[in-house]
């Protein structure tokens, strides 16, 4: 579909015309642009993945890390990457980072793991994304034998993703923290992936929720290397998500130092557990953001 058909389509020309005009010196923009999580909203996504994306925009969403790309279609929310890209491009927003499905392939071969990652790559250079995610492994793989398998992999992806300019990296969940006779899939993966290969993107719930430590104590033992952030609240009864300032995780105090981090994007992110729906928490989120946390990030 050319490019002027989905602007048509989606009514973006109406929507920059009734655009406030200020003559007024404008604030000094973010470092960062505000990022989500499209799993966040993924109810939305899947029914009318333009309308959801062009209402984020309106709460002051500007870039995105993907989620459910359908490697063997090449397709992103029913549109094939190209065509999404052109989505992304006429609403003037970006998608840095994407996580993909690699836990199916963590017992699989060499060879059908590499094509799935040259897919991948097919799928995140058509986007112009900067990362390339992994994002979880199973429950019934989650052993220290899979961990030291996984961080093996990690640095064959790594290895593999390095020459198409775009960088690798993992996600952690709470199950990497959890103990194993004194051991933990998340030390393995510290200690046995390269740095220069395997980046981080730090869950913050998650560290808070499931590790002894706070993310300032992780990236000062990994400095540089937590080159992505998912920023989300915790309930302070049943501890699972909810919208950010809503929760105990006192971010105002917790936010760590983005330099030190090596921070590149952070993404805001709800798994579920919604005050009211996913547009709304949203919406809730990206306003108790702006108000109190962007400044501090930068």
């Amino acid at each position: 579909m050319k490019r002027r058909t989905f602007i048509e389509k989606t009514g973006i020309l109406g929507v920059a015309a009734l655009a406030p005009f200020s003559s007024c010196s404008q604030p000094e923009q973010p470092k960062y642009n505000m990022g989500y999580q499209l799993y966040s909203i993924r109810d939305e996504m899947a029914k009318d993945p333009i309308a959801t994306l062009k209402a984020l925009k309106a709460m002051g969403y500007e870039d995105f890390e993907t989620y459910g790309y359908e490697a063997e279609k090449d397709i992103f929310y029913g549109f094939k990457s190209k065509e999404f890209k052109t989505i992304l491009d006429d609403l003037e927003l970006t998608t840095s980072s994407g996580h993909f499905g690699f836990s199916p392939f963590l017992n699989q071969s060499d060879d059908e793991m590499k094509r799935f990652v040259d897919q991948c790559i097919e799928g995140a250079k058509a986007l112009n994304m900067s990362y390339i995610t992994w994002p979880w492994i199973a429950p019934e793989l989650r052993t220290l034998d899979n961990f030291k398998l996984m961080a093996q992999k990690l640095n064959v992806i790594g290895e593999q993703i390095k020459p198409s300019g775009l960088g690798f990296a993992y996600h952690n969940h709470g199950f990497e923290f959890e103990d194993h006779n004194g051991e933990n899939g998340f030390d393995i993966i510290l200690k046995e992936t390269d740095p220069s290969l395997v980046k981080l993107e730090m869950d913050m719930y998650w560290v808070m929720h499931s590790s002894k430590f706070t993310p300032a104590e992780l990236i000062k033992n990994q400095p540089k290397r937590y080159v992505m952030w998912h920023i989300k609240d915790m309930d302070k009864v049943s501890r699972d998500y909810t919208e950010l300032g809503n929760g105990s995780i006192d971010y105002l105090k917790l936010l760590p130092d983005p330099i030190e981090s090596g921070l590149e994007f952070y993404f805001i992110e709800q798994g579920g557990n919604y005050a009211h729906n996913s547009t709304k928490s949203a919406e809730d989120s990206a306003n108790y953001f702006k108000k109190n946390l962007q400044q501090l990030i930068g």
